[in-house]
């Protein structure tokens, strides 16, 4: 059976009959697809992804746009065994395949989710705080972001064909780039697998993702300083993009994320007898053999006590002589194969110059494989080495096996362990094994200068802890130097590293119609209807309320100390509050928040359904008793998360301004409501 070829997907059709690069089961050696000779048009492909994506994308809001992230992951979950299916011939366990497919689709879900609470009903994110200009309050300034209105190129690397682009796609489409994406050949027939799944919903708009299959060609020579490149793969490749001509002169910004020599590290104070040495132990073992050590996160360099080398080195090899290896289809096996048999030439090179300077203490025998036709998959034994002179080793610092190999290295004291910890020059992720609180306070903020994550491990965190190599869509993956200094996920960082960032100035009135934010000394709509009565789609940003005036007295003070329980001297001892700076008693700040919410709560039903909270909280001037108090309250944001309740209401949410003023004028709170409002209709 002739193997298929695979297709491009270039300005809405798929191209490419014509085999060209034979691309082979890692299980097997088995043909399992043909890249295409015919080269992509890609002026048509960067002219479809301006022309069509660009505005396609634009026509919603990052709520809109959350919303669809949301749908596109849960028609992928449908699918997911179909792509697992697929996924097998790159010699991947389910496990393996499982940070693929499902942490692919996961992260669909944490970006749909980061951008519903996040983010604004519109494509202006404005990042403030307004900041006076100017003595009379009239000239301010204030910060946008907003979308680039080009293009995103995704380079990904081979060990996650799924994952690497999703990760990547989710936040550059929540931002209103359109993506082209690049999968690494050798597993590209996983990527196009995904795509063709994705093409076939319906969900995105037409535009927002291209694929290509094979060499990217002239691309980057046609973008321009709108458009983003992002990487993952080696730091040699990584270091000729970056200096790509036309990526220098038109100042595109480029994010990389490299293969580096991620080290754990073994605190002194931890034992053979502390559950934490086993913790170790087991995190060590796991990175070497989960997909296959194929993980740029994965744990190249064991650091431990000098006096532990041989502990270590012992338990290390009894787990990993527990590990099966074979076709992942067989019943027990634990480690598939490498994703290529070019990657298995690479990994024995590899092996074989660290071995030059360190023992094999597992991984010299021979491999006995599980499954038929395994002779002639891409498989490698776990093998594990032992830099004894820690001093001399330098290839260890230097050369990365990209599989399932890990050298164990001995160090003195804690200064020998971060220096060599540094030799690595720059890495994604170390972890730091110890159960003294205070020991981890002194080596993190040493390690963290040159490490994009690091992970503290002890038995408490290991109930759930995630591991040393699982990048989190909540956390920034990248690190600096070798790793190739770039910063992916994160949450909404990410989506803001996409963005357009430019400052803004002018008057307080056209500062509030730009960010779509109510700004202070902005022009305010004053009605006669109470901004509480109005439904979510009628409510104006600007809509404002002058409330009617309190004055506070000693009875108030008394009454809310016994409500609440608070009897801070500075509201009950009149000799100890003259002693202060405020030289006598005051009203409680929370106190001050309740009159407030009394002067301007309407009472009765209506749109309001709740308050869930406050932003920005300040108490700005003492109330003293006999203060009289005066609130303000103003519609400063609305956002529409497209959300019902269980009976089909609508609602949205509506960020209150408010401003608690004294009978000078002067500020003494100052905060945001943050409110659930009911729509008219759902």
């Amino acid at each position: 059976m002739t193997a298929p070829t695979l297709q491009s997907h270039i300005a809405g059709r798929w191209i490419g009959a014509e085999p060209a690069q034979t691309l082979r089961s890692a299980i097997n050696g088995r043909a399992v697809a043909a890249t295409h000779a015919e080269r992509p048009d890609f002026a048509e492909a960067c002219d479809h992804a301006r022309r069509v994506g660009v505005p396609a994308l634009a026509r919603f809001d990052f709520q809109q746009r959350a919303a669809l992230l949301k749908a596109l992951a849960k028609h992928l979950m449908t699918r997911k065994e179909a792509l697992y299916a697929i996924s097998a011939h790159t010699g991947a366990t389910r496990a393996d395949s499982w940070i693929d497919v499902e942490g692919g689709i996961g992260t669909l879900f944490a970006y749909a989710s980061a951008g519903s609470n996040e983010l604004p009903s519109s494509n202006v994110l404005h990042e403030g705080p307004v900041l006076p200009l100017g003595k009379g309050g009239q000239f301010m300034g204030t910060h946008i972001l907003v979308p680039r209105g080009g293009l995103a190129v995704h380079i990904n690397a081979f060990n996650f064909p799924i994952w690497g682009l999703l990760e990547k796609f989710a936040p550059s489409f929540l931002a209103g780039l359109p993506c082209i994406g690049k999968p690494a050949t050798a597993t590209s027939y996983v990527t196009e697998a995904l795509q063709r799944e994705i093409v076939a919903a319906g969900i995105l708009p037409e535009g927002a993702l291209q694929l290509v299959i094979g060499s990217t060609g002239n691309l980057l020579d046609l973008l321009d300083g709108r458009d983003v490149v992002t990487f993952t793969g080696s730091a040699a490749t990584a270091a000729k993009l970056r200096v790509h001509p036309n990526l220098i002169a038109h100042s595109v910004p480029f994010n990389a994320e490299a293969d580096s020599l991620n080290c754990a590290i073994l605190a002194p104070d931890v034992t053979p007898d502390d559950p934490e040495f086993d913790l170790y132990v087991k995190e060590v073992a796991r990175e070497m053999t989960a997909k296959a050590g194929q993980k740029c996160t994965a744990i190249r360099r064991a650091i431990v006590p000098a006096h532990r080398v041989d502990a270590v080195v012992e338990r290390l090899v009894a787990r990993l002589a527990k590990t099966v290896v074979g076709d992942p289809a067989v019943e027990g096996v634990r480690m598939g194969a490498l994703a290529s048999h070019e990657q298995q030439a690479d990994v024995r090179a590899a092996i074989a110059r660290l071995a030059e300077e360190a023992e094999v203490a597992f991984g010299a025998g021979e491999l006995a494989l599980q499954g038929e036709g395994v002779a002639e998959g891409a498989f490698i034994s776990p093998t594990l080495l032992v830099a004894r002179d820690a001093a001399r080793a330098t290839r260890v610092h230097e050369v990365e096996a990209f599989g399932p190999v890990s050298t164990v290295i001995g160090y003195a004291d804690e200064d020998e362990a971060v220096r060599l910890a540094e030799r690595g020059r720059g890495s994604l992720v170390g972890s730091l094994v110890t159960k003294d609180s205070a020991t981890a306070a002194r080596l993190v903020p040493r390690l963290a200068s040159l490490h994009g994550r690091i992970l503290v491990l002890e038995r408490e965190a290991a109930v759930e802890s995630t591991g040393h190599g699982s990048p989190l869509p909540q956390l920034k993956h990248g690190g600096p130097g070798r790793a190739g200094g770039g910063e992916e996920l994160g949450g909404i960082r990410a989506v803001k590293h996409l963005l357009q960032r430019t400052a803004v100035q002018g008057s307080p009135t056209m500062l509030a119609a730009v960010t779509g934010e109510y700004v202070r000394g902005a022009a305010r709509i004053e009605t006669e209807v109470h901004p509480f009565r109005r439904h979510f789609e009628d409510l104006r940003i600007g809509e404002s309320l002058l409330t009617h005036r309190r004055t506070v007295t000693e009875a108030d003070i008394v009454n809310f100390g016994g409500v609440s329980g608070d009897y801070f001297y500075m509201h009950f001892d009149d000799i100890a509050a003259k002693d202060t700076l405020f030289g006598q008693r005051i009203a409680h700040g929370y106190f001050v928040l309740s009159a407030a919410a009394g002067l301007f709560v309407s009472p009765g039903p209506g749109p309001v359904l709740a308050n869930y909270g406050l932003d920005n909280l300040r108490f700005v001037k003492p109330v003293p008793i006999g203060t009289t108090i005066q609130a303000r309250l103003t519609a400063k944001r609305k956002i529409d998360r497209m959300k019902v309740d269980e009976k089909g209401r609508g609602h949205g949410v509506v960020a209150w301004d408010v401003e608690v003023r004294d009978q000078d004028g002067d500020l003494v709170a100052s905060y945001d409501i943050l409110t659930l409002v009911a729509k008219r209709s759902a």
